[in-house]
Order: structure tokens, then C-alpha cells, then sequence
């Protein structure tokens, strides 16, 4: 299979696109329902202040979604849920009510029975959380997996001390890591994940057997134990030896709750071999699905919003791909982005039109992002804040050099629309803006083609970047953007730090 990204609900790809018993790995990091709204974070550019646009929404209201999906659980047509689960949510409806709280529950629920369908006999299942709702999740998880074959293997502790520390509580510093196996038939790897063993702990001498390995040993009522030291021990179940990403880490990419590679890497070693199929159904900014590459993993990293899939992207591209160092075992290696497969984004008139026509209050910019990050190569930001009252849907940033080598910022701004029909006030209007924010150049990017807007974009004549002219005010529709048409200005600013280059297992591609 080639790895595949889908941008899209996790339920709708889990249930339609992925086949029960074709995973060996799951982990998610889903939301956690910290009611909070969590924005990315773009490098800064210039003297600008550093822009930032909403990552994923943690609040959870009763709604219309919410009830339609508890009475799916209830009714339970496909049959993925025991009669456990089912008692438990109406159960836990009788006792929360319909609030907030069972909105997020029924939203895991859903999701977690379909983890459990698509993982195989041998799969494992991580579920990162923190103690917000963990206790409920815990209920959730023993219904989907323990009543259904599966059992429950360990609650990790993960203990960090970054960010700021409480003076009214004890400061919060641990997120929980839930562990369950779809059956006992389950895959485990010590050797992949054993550390050294600590010799100072027993305070006994180390002795060397036979075959000259060493060893220290205990006698317990008579009888005697080896503690061979090239076995190494098992981490503890509170995991202490990894820290949470600090704001200066290299490998920080500016997206909220970003989690550090090393935390995946021993989950990944320790329940998947090479070879193996690792899924992420709430990939972010793909730290699994990067470190699943790197250690020779396939991987399938499914998340609903355009931002998400373009920080992927590039993420991929910088570790992976441009710019190898001495340490990547190929330099020949094969272009990454023709062994993925992308699934879930517009691709033609009808799928764009669909992703502009959203209702959920959760994707209804998703429309916007897609084209704009689209559009520029992922080198735009979509800065909400000036959004909102400006009519900027996104900013890019150009060095401009001129003819005596002096540098200077320049912003590009985009706007978005999605209407059938627009008059040519829309242009007159994006040139007020630009003219307001001191922009180089305003690009209106439209859903539908707009000859009478292309025409009047002539009026407000060129401007010199780089030495060469271009319009100020340009027009492009999705159409031209869907045959290849990109963003053509000079010296373009990327907006996304660079992830770290990574070397890479051979073996799987």
C-alpha cells in the first residue's frame, strides 16, 4: 500500500476508506475537552507581529451532531459497538445530561469502535489524553475493547515540567496514555524499547556467566535471579525520560500541542515492526507519521483541517525529502510524495464546491484555508485575527531586493470568495485594503470564474518586485488552480519553520 493522508471527518474516512483489520497501530491525540480554542504559531516575519490562526476548536456544545450520533449508538445499525458501550452512554446521558461533556464522549465513542474495527488481531491502540476527561475515556475504551475480546494493558503516565507552574493547585504536569490491545494475541517489542539497566539500584556486584555476559543477581527465599544487563529493563509506567517540547526545541513546528518525536518512537517500537501499518486519525502536524517513516513504517494520518495537511506536507518534504545531509542512508532516494497518496482534497469543480458549502461551524473556513495554503504552495498564513475585520482570508511575505541590493517585507494579501456572481466593487475593495495595510499585491481567489472582475483587476496597473512588474490586484478561480496555476511572485518568505532532516529505513520503499 502506499502511505496516504486524508483530509476530511476521521469517521467518514475511518468507516468508508479504511478495512477492518488493517492497521497494526493506532495512536491519537484527539482533542482533549479543555474548552479552548487552540491556534498555530508562524515564524515571524520582519517587523510584523507573529500571526497565528486557529489550529482545531476544543469546545463541544449539545447539537444536532451530537444527538444524531448518540442516537446512532444507540441504534447501533453497523454494529461496531457491544452492548456495553450502548448501556454505558445511556447510562452517562441519565447522569451528565446532554451538555458539553457527553457531546465529546459521544464524538469518542464513534471513533474509537471504529479504531477498534479496522485494527488487526495482533494491533494496539494508543489513547493520549490528560486528566480532563480521562476517567471517562477510560469507561469508553474498557466498553469498545475490553467486552469485545480486548483488554486494557497500561495507563502511562507521561510527566513533563515546561510551560508555567501553578500557584493555586498543584501545577498540572502529566498527560495520560491509555494502552489496549484488540486481543491477547498482541505484539510487543522489549528489546526495541529497553533501557539500560540502572546497576547502582541493587547494590550488587556485577558477575559475568559462562558465555561471558554480565549480569547482577538476587536471591529471594532461596532462590537466585539473573538481571542480565544486556536484557535492559522495561520503561515504568510513568515515563519520565521525555520531555515536552520547549518554545526554542528544533523540531518545534509552531503547532499547539504539538507532542515530541522520542514519546512516538517508543510507542511505535514497541507495538509495530517495519513493515507494519501505523494510523494517527488525529494526525496535527504529523509527528506520527513522520517518525512512522522514519522507522520504516507504513502510515496513514487522517485530519480535518487544510491547515493540518499543509504542515504535513511540508514537514514530510523537510525531514524527508530536500536538502539530505550525510546522514540520510540514500541520497537517491525516491521522491516521498509519489509513494503518498492524498485523499479528501478538492480535485475537481464538484469535491471544491462541496468543501464551500460546509455548515459545521468546525471546517466552515475549511474552504478558505484550502485554497489559499493551495494556491501559494503553503507558504501563506491564514491569520484569523486580521480576518476578521479586514477582509483577509491570508497574508504571504516577499523579500523584495531592489536594484541596490536593498532588502524590504512585503506582504501579499489574499481574499476568498465563494459566491456565483460578484460586481467589480469586490476588486475596488481588495485594492482599499491593500492600499490600507500597505500591501505589494491583493489576489482575489474566487470559487467560480469572474471575467467582469479579471477585466476590472486591470485597472489598478503593475507593481515592481525584484526588479520585474506584476499586477497589483490579480484574479484567479479555482478551476485555473485546479490545472496547475500557483502563486507566481518573486521571493516568496516561507511562513512554516523547517522540520529537522531526518535519516530514514530503506527497506519499505
Amino acid at each position: 500500500m502506499k502511505n496516504q493522508i486524508y483530509y476530511g471527518d476521521n469517521l467518514d474516512v475511518l468507516r468508508n476508506h479504511l478495512a477492518s483489520d488493517s492497521v497494526d497501530l493506532c495512536y491519537i491525540d484527539p482533542p482533549f475537552n479543555s474548552k479552548r480554542n487552540y491556534n498555530q504559531i508562524y515564524n515571524n516575519i520582519g517587523t510584523e507581529d507573529k500571526a497565528q490562526s486557529q489550529a482545531f476548536i476544543d469546545t463541544w456544545t449539545w447539537d444536532s451532531m451530537a444527538e444524531h450520533g448518540l442516537r446512532e449508538i444507540i441504534a447501533n445499525k453497523n454494529g461496531v459497538l457491544s452492548a456495553q458501550s450502548i448501556k454505558l452512554m445511556i447510562g452517562l446521558e441519565q447522569i451528565l445530561g446532554k451538555g458539553s461533556l457527553l457531546a465529546y464522549l459521544v464524538s469518542m465513542t464513534l471513533r474509537i469502535a471504529e479504531i477498534r474495527r479496522v485494527l488487526k488481531p495482533t494491533g494496539s491502540f494508543y489513547l493520549h489524553c490528560d486528566p480532563t476527561a480521562s476517567h471517562y475515556l477510560k469507561l469508553v475504551c474498557d466498553g469498545v475493547f475490553c467486552s469485545s475480546g480486548g483488554d486494557f494493558r497500561n495507563e502511562i503516565i507521561w510527566c513533563y515540567s515546561t510551560g508555567g507552574r501553578a500557584k493555586e493547585f498543584y501545577p498540572k504536569k502529566h498527560d495520560v496514555i491509555f494502552w489496549y490491545i484488540k486481543s491477547k494475541n498482541y505484539l510487543f517489542n522489549y528489546d526495541a524499547i529497553a533501557l539500560e539497566r540502572d546497576t547502582t539500584t541493587m547494590h550488587e556486584p556485577i558477575l559475568h556467566d559462562d558465555e561471558g555476559r554480565s549480569y547482577q543477581r538476587n536471591i529471594k527465599n532461596g532462590k537466585e535471579y539473573k538481571y542480565y544487563l544486556d536484557k535492559g529493563v522495561l520503561p515504568n509506567d510513568w515515563w519520565i525520560d521525555i520531555q515536552a517540547i520547549n518554545p526554542s526545541a528544533k523540531e518545534r513546528l509552531g503547532y499547539p500541542t504539538q507532542k515530541p518525536e522520542a514519546l512516538l518512537e517508543r510507542i511505535i517500537k514497541a507495538c509495530s515492526n517495519e513493515g507494519d501499518v501505523v494510523l494517527d486519525a488525529y494526525c496535527g502536524c504529523g509527528t506520527t507519521i513522520a517518525v512512522a517513516h522514519r522507522l520504516g513504517r507504513k502510515w496513514i494520518g487522517i485530519d480535518i483541517t487544510y491547515q493540518s495537511i499543509s504542515l504535513i506536507l511540508k514537514r514530510l518534504e523537510h525531514s524527508f525529502i530536500k536538502d539530505f545531509t550525510d546522514n540520510v542512508v540514500d541520497k537517491n532516494i525516491a521522491n516521498l510524495l509519489e509513494q503518498l497518496e492524498i485523499n479528501g482534497v478538492p480535485k475537481d469543480m464538484d469535491s471544491a464546491i462541496a468543501l464551500a458549502n460546509k455548515q459545521d461551524d468546525r471546517t466552515r473556513k475549511e474552504f478558505e484555508k484550502w485554497l489559499v495554503l493551495s494556491y501559494s504552495n503553503n507558504r501563506a498564513t491564514i491569520d484569523e485575527k486580521k480576518g476578521g475585520d479586514a477582509g483577509i482570508d491570508g497574508i504571504a511575505f516577499l523579500d523584495d531586493v531592489d536594484s541596490d541590493n536593498k532588502h524590504t517585507v512585503k506582504q501579499v494579501l489574499f481574499s476568498v470568495k465563494s459566491n456565483k456572481t460578484l460586481s467589480p466593487s469586490v476588486i475596488r475593495d481588495l485594492y482599499g485594503t491593500v492600499e490600507r495595510e500597505n500591501a505589494a499585491v491583493g489576489i482575489l481567489l474566487t470559487l467560480y470564474p469572474m471575467e467582469n472582475l479579471v477585466k476590472e483587476s486591470k485597472k489598478y496597473g503593475e507593481v515592481k518586485l525584484a526588479n520585474n512588474f506584476y499586477s497589483k490586484i490579480q484574479v484567479v478561480c479555482v478551476e485555473e488552480m485546479l490545472n496547475g496555476e500557483r502563486l507566481q511572485l518573486p521571493n516568496v518568505i516561507d511562513v512554516l519553520k523547517k522540520a529537522e532532516q531526518k535519516a530514514i529505513q530503506m527497506s519499505i520503499l
